[in-house]
Parts: structure tokens; sequence; C-alpha cells
């Protein structure tokens, strides 16, 4: 019956979004059409899920949405003959690779339709059928995991950390540079020499043993007495979780920790057995309780320790000035924030320089804050495909930060609107399991001879998995910035190296620095990079001049170019400050 009512009300959700996509769809500029075409397969597959329930118009809602991802891809094929001087037909590529289209899109589908059938068997080779496979060394160990999962501020992580600092050789992998540089600064300060890496830095400390470090950043070529994988149910991210699946099937590590929700257990369970591996779990409760409030949240009502959460950089930016503008200063967290940035504004609510807190569901993963209530100023959020109700555990996630032991008894949680119903129902409701792990392509496909890297990473992304536990990566970015770069006719390692350089593939000024960056080295041969520069010093302007003082510094690493590495530190830390006075004085 829960079931029955669950699809029912999944179903009235996405045919009453099919009318404002398709509004979206119409004055969508091509560029950016990308991310909508993935949401609509992400709706269809939705949809194949309750195939056979017998719910009322699902015939004529999947075809509905059908015809609109028909329309989208239609128009991005377009786009890309016209780009590349190309007539391929839209019929005859789905007409033959339909499951393709239909699970990865248009362009893999094309990419699909001319491999030839020679490449399957080279596949086979190089690409294990069970995907644990590919990390001989790994299996080879015998090697314990421990599960420690439960809600946000439940002690997890602080637990497993007790452990990584009694070893005598251990990593800590995190979701964020900045949870990252937290561990660092902590082991460090509590006498345990450790070592920093991110994409962004490098520190290395004398006589350290340890490394605090971003999970992409992993070495699989060493051995580790203890590790623990910080957030880890980010497995079933479709675009980041490979590097979480990476770091379970491959660490060679005998006692491994993962911390994290408890909607991941069942997945990690069968991925650690199938590995041969021991496992404990161990459940955490909080010891703070959330308390939900009935009443709606007034904006006049603010208080020390408020926590309000929006989805969006403008809408935070709004309510911090209007609080302001009324006397109130907020400290101002959102995702394109440098690390250093955060940093600063969390100190400024910590001290109480700000008495309240502006954030997007950044703060859901990230540094523990002494929040006394937490305000939901909007139940919906874009999450880089669509525009979607929060689920339960992301509402767990940004929730559980209310209340703090020793100074916070009681955690609160409300919202503004009416909210209060569909907050305590996500609240009190289990959340729905992860179902599979994500897992990428490896190094092994530049081993493949015969097809350029793009076309074999779509024949990667296409081909089935045995195991049904896993499930492939979304490369629609690789193949991005594949596409961008196809022009400087590279070898298979360089475009592999400049693929995985991290950096916001969206941002075309972003874009245009990678591309400056590639001509300078790989055209013209020059032995330093250009530092990048910037214009006005505003908001965008320097969050977006930040990144490309990342990228600078990320490819000269990835490429072995000297580079003046003081220049990129002094910069940042100039970039950031400059970013932190424009928040501090309200000049958004």
């Amino acid at each position: 019956m829960k079931k029955n009512r669950k699809d029912n009300r999944e179903f009235k959700q996405l045919k009453e979004q099919l009318i404002g996509t398709r509004q979206v769809v119409k004055h969508t500029k091509i560029g950016n059409l990308w991310t909508h075409e993935a949401a609509v397969r992400k709706k269809l597959k939705q949809l194949s899920q309750m195939d056979g329930r017998s719910i009322k118009g699902f015939d004529n809602l999947v075809m509905d949405y059908r015809e609109l991802l028909d329309e989208i891809s239609h128009r991005l094929l377009e786009d890309y003959n016209e780009k590349n001087q190309t007539q391929f037909d839209f019929e005859e590529i789905i007409q033959e690779y339909e499951s393709e289209y239909l699970s990865s899109g248009i362009l893999t589908a094309l990419v699909s339709s001319h491999i030839p059938s020679l490449m399957a068997e080279a596949f086979q080779t190089h690409f294990p059928h069970n995907p644990k496979d590919e990390y001989p060394e790994a299996r080879a160990l015998k090697r314990k995991v421990y599960l420690h999962l439960g809600q946000t501020n439940t002690g997890k992580t602080y637990q497993a950390i007790q452990r990584l600092k009694q070893s005598t050789n251990g990593i800590y992998l995190a979701p964020l540079r900045i949870l990252a540089l937290e561990i660092f600064e902590r082991l460090n300060e509590e006498g345990v020499a450790c070592n920093l890496l991110t994409g962004e830095e490098e520190v290395i400390v004398e006589g350290a043993h340890h490394q605090s470090s971003t999970v992409e950043k992993l070495n699989l070529d060493r051995t580790y007495d203890v590790a623990v994988i910080d957030e880890i149910q980010m497995l079933g991210d479709s675009q980041r979780g490979a590097a979480w699946t990476r770091a379970l099937l491959g660490l060679r590590c005998p006692e491994i920790h993962l911390c994290g929700a408890l909607n991941s257990k069942d997945v990690l369970i069968e991925m650690i057995e199938d590995c041969g591996d021991e496992f404990e779990v161990i459940e955490y409760v909080r010891q703070v309780p959330l308390q939900l409030i009935k009443e709606p949240f007034k904006l006049s009502e603010a208080q020390v320790g408020d926590a309000f959460i929006l989805f969006s950089k403008r809408k935070v930016l709004e309510l911090a000035k209007f609080y302001r503008e009324n006397g109130i200063k907020a400290s101002v967290i959102y995702g394109d924030l440098p690390p250093e940035v955060r940093k600063m504004q969390y100190h400024d609510f910590i001290d109480q320089e700000n008495i309240i807190l502006v954030s997007t569901d950044a703060i859901g993963m990230g540094v523990n804050l002494p929040i006394r209530r937490i305000i939901f100023m909007n139940l919906q959020k874009f999450d880089g495909e669509e525009e979607r109700w929060l689920t339960s555990q992301e509402v767990k996630q940004i929730a559980g930060r209310a209340g703090r032991k020793g100074l916070y008894e009681v955690g609160y949680v409300c919202s503004y609107g009416r909210g209060y119903s569909f907050l305590k129902e996500k609240i009190e409701m289990e959340d729905d399991p992860i179902q599979e792990a994500v897992i990428g392509p490896s190094e092994a496909i530049l081993e493949i001879e015969g097809l350029p890297l793009k076309e074999k990473l779509a024949l990667w992304s296409t081909t089935a998995i045995e195991v049904e536990w896993y499930r492939k990566m979304d490369i629609r970015d690789y193949i991005l910035i594949l596409d961008k770069i196809r022009r400087y006719h590279l070898s298979e390692e360089d475009q592999w190296r400049l693929m995985k350089l991290p950096m916001d593939v969206h941002n075309e000024e972003v874009l245009s620095t990678l591309l400056l960056f590639i001509d300078s080295y790989f055209v013209r041969g020059e032995t330093e990079l250009p530092k990048p520069s910037h214009g006005e010093e505003s908001l965008r302007t320097l969050e977006t001049y930040y990144q490309k003082v990342n990228l600078y510094y990320s490819f000269c690493k990835n490429f072995d170019i000297p580079f003046d590495l003081d220049w990129v530190y002094d910069e940042r830390l100039r970039v950031s400050e400059r970013i932190n006075e424009l928040l501090v004085n309200g000049k958004y």
C-alpha cells in the first residue's frame, strides 16, 4: 500500500513537472540543453520503474516525455552537425541504438553507431565482468571494513578519526577540500603529523605518515594501515560517485572505515561481501534530539544561531542582504565560495561576529557549526539536471546540523511557509536505499587501440554490467571536454589528463582558460603557462578568477610544468580575502 502511494505521488509530480520542463526547454539556448536532456532521461528511467503498476495515464506520460527527449536530442544533433559539418540522421541513429540513446543520450548513441564490433572483444579483455576484479592487489589482501552509519551530527567521523590517529600510516578521504583541510589541521594540532593533498594544493609535513585528501586524489599504488572514507553514500552520485566506489574496491588497506548515511548500508554490504572482506556495522543515533516546529517561520523572528537554507546563490545573497539592511549580520555559504572564504565565514558565525548563517545545502556536508535552528526557506532544489523536491535523506542531512552537545541541547527545525507536513514526512520516513554504486572508466581504456578516446568512452558507458549493484557514471562532461579539445589532436594520455582536471566544465570562462593553456603548452611549446587575469573585482568575476587560478595550478601539476607556487597561494589568499570583504560589506 505504501509503495502504491509513493508511486502515485511520484507519478503526479512527474506529470506536473512536464509542463514546466517543456516551457524551459523551449526557451533554453543550445549550450544549456545538455542539462535538460539528462533530466528528461532521468524522468523516463523513473517512469520505467513504475511500469506494470496500473497507474492511470502512465502510457501517455511516458510518450510525452519521450517526445520531449526526442525534441531536445534533435536540436542537439542539429547543432552537432552544424559545428562539425556532418549530416547524421536522428532516426537512423536511434533505430539501431535506442537503448544507448535512452541510457546515455544522443551523443553517446551517435558515437556508438560508429564503433566497430571488434572493439567489444577488446573491452572484454581490459574490463572484467565484475568491477571488483579491476583491483587484484586489493583482492589479495585480507581486509576488514567498519561501517559507521547514521544521521548527520552523530559522531561517525569522529570515532573513525580516533582509530586513524592510532595507526602508524593512514589516510582520510574527504568529499570536499574544506573537510580535507579541517582533518589535516586537526591531526597536526593533535600531534599526528599529516600531509594534505587535494586538486588545489599539496602540503608536505616533515615526518608525516598520514594523509588527508579529497577522495579523487587517492593513490591506489600505496598501502595504508588504516583508511577513513567520509560521506560514503556519495558512491551513488552519477557524476562523482565513481571516486568513492574506486576507493572502496581498490584500497590496499587491512582496516577501512566508511562513514555515511544509513541508506547506503545494503549496497555497501553487497559490495564488501562480494569482495570477500570482513565487515562490522556500527549504527549511530543522535545525542541531541531534533524538534520540528509546526508554526511557519517569519522573517522578523531571526535569532542567534539560526541557519537559513536556500538552494541558489542568488537567493542566499538576497536574504543575507535583507537581514543586513535590517541590522542583522549574516555569514554566507554557497558552492562557488573558495574554501578559504567559507572558513572565514564559518569563524565569523562561530565567534558571533555574524549571528545568523545563510547557506545553500553546501552546509549539509561540511564542518560542524553551533547551529540552534535550521530554517528551510525552500523545499525544492535544482540538482544540476532538474528542479525537484528534496529527498528524505537531503532533509535529514541538512536538518541534522541543528543542535550541538554542550551548547544547544535541542536542535530545532522549521520552514518558511507551509512546509511543516512535508518536513515531518521526510524526517520520519525511511530513506530510499541506494541501489547501485557508480563506477567510472579506468586508465585501462588507453590500452585499447583502434578508436579515438571519445568513442571508447561511449562504448564503455553503454556496455552492460553483469553485477546488479553497479551502474556506469554519466560521462557527458568528459565528452564535452574531449569535443572542445578535439582540434588539437593530442595524445590519448594527454586527453585523459585534461579530461580529469578538477574544473567546472559548464563555465565558459574557465573552459576558455583551459584552451588558452593548451594553446600555450601544446601548440606554441611555451615552457611556462600565462598566469590568468581578471577585470573588475565583482563577486562573480573574483569567484571565476579563483577557479582559473586553481586550473593554472592543476594544469601545471599534471603536466610537470614549472610554475610560481608562491604566486598561486598568495593570489588565492588575496582573492579569498577580497571576496570575504565584499560579503562582509554586503557588496553582492
